[in-house]
């Protein structure tokens, strides 16, 4: 078969035309869009990267922030509970004082009404035992109790201003130029007294006074027994009744 070198060259050109006709306006558009397609793929990759990177530090910005809340909730937990302990403390503080002090009122309170009990019953002691003595007093007050008070009260006349042996000495406060060139003593008695038991007394009287001064003598038998001696506005009991109220006097005052 004999080759047609003319066909066979028309047919390469048109081979070579028809290359160059797809590589100009087929493949080159093809590769152009092709390459955008992966620009734009890598682009989208990028983004897509880009986008991670970011989602993984907004996560680490989270999870760091979680962590920093955590932290101070922890912190304000802590301070809660040690301002929480810290008034605690302060209110059972506040709660001791206010139970001490109530201690102390009601401690107060019973010492004071144990004392005045106290006081009520010794009070009421007293009064027994004065009503005892006085009734005992009164069955063994006669003349006889009383004369012996006399001789009591001139032998206790007899000492001496300043003798340290004698009883304590019931003229010390009077004085005698007080009384006047007129003045009177008064001597009041339970019972009726001896004239010569008058006599010794008023010279017992006279010599422990340094003068003279008339005498006017007076019964009371609320005296019981003994005597009570005033010149003037100064009074000297040495009787039954006055030991009794001076007993009474001493027991209220040591309550």
């Amino acid at each position: 078969m004999a080759i047609d070198w003319t066909t066979f060259t028309l047919e390469v050109v048109n081979f070579l035309v028809l290359v160059w006709l797809l590589k100009r306006f087929l493949y080159q558009p093809v590769l152009e869009v092709l390459g955008r397609r992966q620009a734009g793929v890598a682009h989208t990759l990028a983004e897509a990267r880009r986008a991670e990177g970011e989602a993984a530090e907004l996560r680490a910005q989270f999870e760091r922030r979680l962590a920093d809340w955590e932290a101070e909730k922890a912190s304000l937990r802590a301070g809660l509970q040690a301002e929480l302990e810290t008034e605690r403390g302060r209110q059972l503080q506040a709660l001791s004082r206010t139970l001490g002090a109530e201690r102390e009122r009601q401690r107060a309170q019973e010492d004071h009404q144990a004392a005045e009990l106290r006081r009520e019953l010794e009070a009421q002691a007293l009064l027994q035992a004065r009503r005892f003595a006085t009734r005992l007093l009164s069955r063994l007050a006669g003349p006889e109790l009383e004369g012996r008070l006399i001789e009591v009260f001139i032998a206790d006349l007899a000492h001496p201003p300043g003798d340290e042996s004698a009883p304590e000495d019931s003229f010390a406060g009077l004085d005698v130029s007080a009384l006047g060139a007129e003045g009177r003593a008064r001597i009041t008695s339970a019972f009726p007294v001896a004239e010569a038991q008058r006599q010794r007394l008023a010279a017992a009287l006279t010599a422990r006074l340094g003068r003279p001064l008339p005498l006017d003598w007076a019964e009371d038998g609320s005296l019981l027994a003994g005597l009570r001696l005033t010149l003037g506005p100064w009074q000297l009991d040495l009787s039954l009744a006055d030991e009794l109220d001076a007993f009474a006097r001493s027991g209220n005052h040591g309550g």
